[in-house]
């Protein structure tokens, strides 16, 4: 299979289904998926619009992606850490690698970097609220 330009919503949407494939297989992170997703289809949908917007700066999602990580660590009992960050980060510059090419993949690859940074921090700031004495 040759390489792919990420130029629409069709390639975001192919890459998250990819990289969440890899995701759900993964034995040190899969569960936080595994546990949490109910709709898988949804899900991906919502994902596929957090990235068109990233991306593209189409204004498809609505969440707030640091309070839902942060949400998910404390349903998780605070385990969630840095070290599983670097492992969903690994997972998604590899599936790019691996299947795209061009400027927008190399984008994706540097918002996933500086987003893991922002969403640990988030949790990390959200703990101490929570548990200040931690």
């Amino acid at each position: 299979m040759s390489k792919m330009l990420i130029k629409s919503r069709k390639e975001v949407n192919l890459l998250v289904k990819k990289f969440y494939e890899k995701v759900r297989e993964d034995s040190e992170i899969g569960h936080f998926f595994i546990e949490t997703i109910i709709d898988w289809l949804e899900h991906l949908e919502k994902l596929t619009d957090f990235w068109e917007t990233n991306l593209f700066l189409v204004k498809n999602y609505k969440d707030n992606p640091l309070q839902v990580h942060a949400d998910l660590d404390k349903k998780m009992n605070y385990t969630i850490s840095n070290y599983h960050f670097g492992i969903w980060l690994r997972h998604w510059i590899s599936t790019i690698d691996v299947n795209f090419t061009g400027e927008n993949a190399e984008k994706a690859k540097q918002r996933a970097r500086n987003m893991s940074l922002r969403m640990f921090m988030a949790i990390f700031e959200q703990r101490k609220k929570l548990k200040p004495n931690t």
